[in-house]
């Protein structure tokens, strides 16, 4: 017969004893023999776990629900990111610039340099002649390239009437097929000078994604957007036009449709230059960004803009909105509407569900409204139609320049032929980002001192606080009452766990919360005093707490919160939030429009979980140590770093050149890399300027840090995860004399955690001995 475990109470108060089933002592199964308690109480000093059913599934619901209110949030205080001078126009234009700044840098665009007008053209001067369009004779066509950025080009056309009157950047949405655009073609017709300037489309690659998504999925990584790129072309296209009148002056506007829209209001926002634009089919409320397609995620863009945001830095300029003209496009949509999420499978087709937005009539309405809320002087009208840039809405756009608008031809026929060059001109410009990144890191570092441990504590500290901040994101939501709920769980020979459940933070009456099983050893006595160290043990990508303790998820995991708490220490293994597919995989683009990432949630989830560990009587408080595999292991590398109450970390089964993982479009790195694959919530804002892995570790340093790598892990080749581990050694090592504290273990052997020299590292730097004979 076996004892109650001492830290049930309420089993020592029962009439029987605690009598949990037989264990099969004899199993030959590597995994321990786990019984449910089906008797006892709730921890000390915590209320009964009532929650029944799927608490995995219950912690997700509560974070999405979370989202939807701090999205709701945002979108009521941006004002405080905004200092409007309405006393005069030149007072309003100075007012916002740091505004206009900050939106040029969420899109990437100050991380590039524009080529000069003069040599944008001279490489490709002069522009061919092309074949005159059908009975068309007012104009001419050439072909129009200018180098933008790079090795990056702005391409198109450009129309030149007899006499310009006006010059204009003409936007056509991504798929839109046409050498010449009618649209185009009449504004030429009115006399003005047009240069259309092309979009990458959304046709799908050969690896099923968009090609929009396949260049801005490293772009995002490299701190850039396919926005800010296509806004780059459009600023080029401008300089061309300025740079080429001889002297005349005359008004420049610009006029785009679809996707060609938003990157005209985009453009007009940041380049005053442009002293008018006609958005069609690309204006309304935005606070479901999230479920547009994966190349319109802008980090944070939703705390600071919205759509009516945006246009207020085109005010007191002019701006006309045509409604009803949206493009029809989804990816992973049936009907451009309804998005295909699945929560049960990973998804065979790999980029991100996504459709364009397609606002009521009143919505649109709504979003000017507020614009003329913001800006009282702000020019802007409402023009409804069912045709993209209809008659109406040129007439008036052309009107504010004392144009009258020509009728619009019909189409010409002429097919827009295929231009390969314009996808891979960017993934190749990506390539050299990725190239430069190591260089963008080594500089933003720059202010971190390394002669001594104690400047180094000093001088990493702001690191540490832009990373919170502005890599991983922080709602600044309190910590609330933990209001602790446990009941028992299993028993094992030597181990009895509890089911965990707190309450971490609120937005709206949403209440985030976390849940994860404590694994208790027998031996223990806690009314000897004594306090044992902690291991928080993480699982990885749809995996769950039951995957760590027991014959579930054995192959990667090894039971090993189990067979931690066999050798001593006390185990919390938690649920983080990154499970069910693409359920998990939209909380990211929903946390990143308003500037966080998942981690702004699994952060507070643990700060909660080990300041309540730490006031427990029978935990160490300095001694919590934190050991993550897979996505637990990225974990490793996010959480330590700004959790204080980690004593240390070990990354299993995920360290590598993380930027590399995420960025490398090459053939032979696609092996490895994400730019590719269907986890398409896993790229993170401008990590290859900022925080790669070394970096990261550089945040959890002076504390002791381990990585455990199997050679046969598909994660990464070796040479990358020694490259990148071998600046984190140097850290500790050479610059700090820290040498003990930062150690790899290879092993021969897969994607799992092994549990030999890991397992050494937590009793050496934990103080507590080996088991005998270990």
């Amino acid at each position: 017969m076996r004892c109650p475990h001492p830290l049930a109470p309420s089993l020592a108060l029962l009439a029987l004893p605690f009598l949990p089933p037989p264990l099969a002592a004899e199993s030959s199964a590597p995994w321990p023999v786990l019984e449910p308690a089906e008797t006892g109480g709730p921890l000390p000093g915590t209320a009964a776990l009532e929650e029944a059913g799927d608490l995995p599934r219950l912690l997700h619901e509560a974070n999405d629900r979370f989202l939807d209110r701090e999205i709701e949030r945002a979108a009521r205080e941006r004002g405080r990111f905004w200092q409007r001078d309405l006393s005069s126009p030149e007072a309003y234009a100075k007012s916002i610039e740091p505004n206009r700044a900050r939106l040029a840098a969420m899109l990437g665009i100050d991380r590039e340099t524009r080529t000069d007008p003069d040599e944008a053209a001279r490489a490709f001067a002069p522009f061919p002649l092309m074949p005159p369009l059908p009975g068309e004779s007012s104009f001419l066509v050439h072909r129009l390239q200018l180098r933008s950025f790079g090795q990056v080009c702005a391409d198109g056309v450009l129309l030149s009437p007899g006499e310009a009157r006006a010059d204009l950047v003409f936007v056509p949405d991504a798929d839109d097929d046409e050498l010449v655009p009618p649209a185009a073609a009449a504004l030429a017709r009115s006399g003005c000078r047009v240069a259309v300037v092309r979009l990458v489309d959304r046709g799908e690659n050969e690896h099923r994604l968009s090609q929009r998504e396949w260049v801005h999925r490293p772009a995002f990584v490299l701190g850039r957007t396919l926005a800010g790129y296509e806004v780059l072309k459009v600023q080029t296209a401008v300089d061309h036009l300025v740079s080429t009148r001889n002297g005349a002056e005359r008004p420049l506007g610009i006029v785009g449709h679809g996707e060609g829209g938003r990157i005209a209001l985009f453009s007009a926002a940041l380049d005053e230059r442009i002293d008018a634009a006609l958005v069609s089919g690309a204006f309304g409320p935005r606070e479901e960004l999230w479920k547009e397609p994966a190349d319109r995620n802008v980090q944070g863009l939703l705390r600071e803009f919205g759509d009516a945001e945006i246009a207020s830095l085109v005010a007191p300029r002019g701006l006309v909105v045509e409604h009803g003209t949206d493009p029809v496009y989804g990816y992973r949509s049936a009907d451009g509407i309804g998005l295909d999420l699945d929560y049960e499978k990973r998804g065979e087709i790999p980029g991100k569900p996504g459709r364009l937005p397609r606002p009521a009539k009143n919505e649109v309405a709504g979003e000017l409204e507020r614009l003329k809320s913001l800006v009282p002087f702000a020019k802007a009208e409402l023009v409804e139609s069912g045709e993209a840039l209809s008659a109406e809405a040129v007439s008036r756009f052309l009107g504010g320049f004392g144009i009258e608008a020509r009728p619009r031809p019909a189409p010409f026929g002429t097919a827009l032929p295929p231009h390969p060059e314009r996808v891979e001109q960017l993934v190749v410009h990506n390539r050299l980002a990725l190239i430069e990144a190591a260089g963008d890191r080594d500089r933003y570092f720059a202010g971190l001192q390394t002669d001594s441990p104690e400047t180094f504590a000093a001088t990493v500290e702001p690191y540490r606080e832009r990373f919170r901040t502005e890599v991983m994101g922080d709602f600044e939501r309190p910590l609330l009452p933990p209001n602790a709920r446990t009941r028992p769980y299993q028993v094992g020979e030597k181990t009895l766990s509890y089911e965990v459940l707190l309450d971490v933070m609120d937005s709206g009456g949403e209440t985030v919360v976390a849940y994860g099983i404590l694994t208790l050893p027998k031996d223990f006595d806690p009314g000897s005093g004594e306090r044992r160290p902690v291991v928080v043990c993480q699982h990885g990508l749809e995996g769950t707490p039951q995957d760590l303790v027991g014959e579930a998820g054995y192959k990667a995991y090894k039971a090993y919160a189990t067979r931690l708490a066999e050798r001593g220490f006390i185990t919390f293994a938690p649920q983080n939030g990154y499970k069910y597919f693409d359920l998990f995989r939209m909380q990211q683009f929903k946390a990143q429009s308003i500037g966080g990432t998942l981690f702004s949630l699994i952060v507070p989830q643990h700060r909660q979980i080990t300041e309540w560990i730490a006031a427990q009587p029978w935990a160490d408080p300095d001694k919590i140590a934190f050991y993550g595999l897979s996505y637990g292991g990225k974990t490793a590398m996010r959480v330590p770093p700004l959790v204080d109450r980690y004593c240390l970390s070990i990354c299993s089964a995920d360290f590598n050149e993380w930027v590399w993982k995420n960025a490398a479009t090459d053939a032979e790195s696609l092996r490895y890399s994400y730019a590719s694959k269907s986890e398409y919530e896993i790229f993170e804002w401008n990590l290859g300027g900022t925080f790669n892995y070394a970096e990261m570790a550089a945040l959890i340093c002076p504390r002791p840090f381990l990585v455990e790598r199997g050679h046969f892990d598909g994660v990464a080749p070796d040479e990358q995860v020694a490259f990148e581990f071998a600046k984190v050694r140097h850290l500790y090592a050479a610059k700090l004399g820290l040498a003990d504290r930062c150690e790899i273990e290879w092993f021969a052997g897969p994607h799992t955690i092994h549990g030999e020299g890991s397992f050494s590292f937590l009793h050496r730097h934990l103080g507590r001995p080996e088991p005998a004979g270990d």
